[in-house]
């Protein structure tokens, strides 16, 4: 990948040194002649792979790396969490299309500085950039406060399951899988008629008539970020 030089002139400023993670090459370009032209600041490497990212980051040690959330072959949260563990100086802005509030918590917990959309106004981007480089965050206030109150309270709660008791979501969870009520009582080591008493309560509490129907809600339960 192409690399820059990092040379300044004799008692200048050095300039906010950058690595850039996203696997769309023409954005990467975009976004390397767009801070490039502001003078202050240098693209010191960049890379459209995650893995490569994780291993090129921390031996270059930028001031800042910019990290696409969603990429082919892993995340930018997981190759923030690498970076930092390994460099806690490298501070990390994460770039995404999308704006949710578990890639924002994972961000956050992986020790991102900030974390901006990709529709962002160029100029703002830039001045992200700058604070995050001086040591400032750019998270927002209320995000953030989903974040702590996440931190407390334990993720979301799907609103079909949140009035499940533990035994009744262990039943569900495997009524999903497939299993029999015999099956499930030897698993939970439940007599077979409780087992039975169980899986016709918790159908009642979700509303449906039948196994097939649970088996549906147990299936997207499983499918979504915890």
């Amino acid at each position: 990948m192409w690399e820059a030089s990092s040379e300044t002139e004799p008692g200048a400023r050095p300039p906010v040194e950058v690595f850039l993670l996203d696997d769309h090459e023409l954005l990467r370009h975009g976004i390397r002649s767009l801070l490039e032209r502001q003078g202050d600041i240098l693209v010191v490497g960049e890379s459209g792979s995650a893995v490569e990212a994780a291993r090129r980051i921390p031996a270059l040690r930028p001031d800042v790396a910019i990290l696409d959330v969603r990429l082919p072959d892993g995340t930018g949260v997981e190759v923030c969490r690498q970076v930092r563990s390994i460099d806690p100086g490298i501070a990390v802005l994460m770039l995404t299309s999308y704006d949710e509030d578990e890639a924002l918590f994972a961000a956050i917990m992986a020790g991102a500085a900030g974390y901006v959309l990709k529709e962002v106004k160029a100029a703002d981007f830039v001045e992200s950039v700058r604070r995050v480089a001086a040591g400032h965050s750019m998270l927002d206030p209320v995000a953030t406060s989903h974040v702590l109150e996440r931190l407390r309270n334990g993720p979301p709660k799907d609103p079909l399951t949140k009035h499940l008791t533990p035994k009744e979501q262990q039943v569900l969870e495997l009524v999903g899988r497939g299993l029999t009520n015999r099956q499930i009582a030897e698993h939970l080591g439940l007599a077979e008629k409780t087992t039975k008493n169980y899986v016709s309560i918790m159908l009642g509490k979700l509303g449906v008539a039948t196994r097939t129907q649970a088996a549906i809600i147990a299936a997207r339960q499983s499918s979504q970020p915890r």
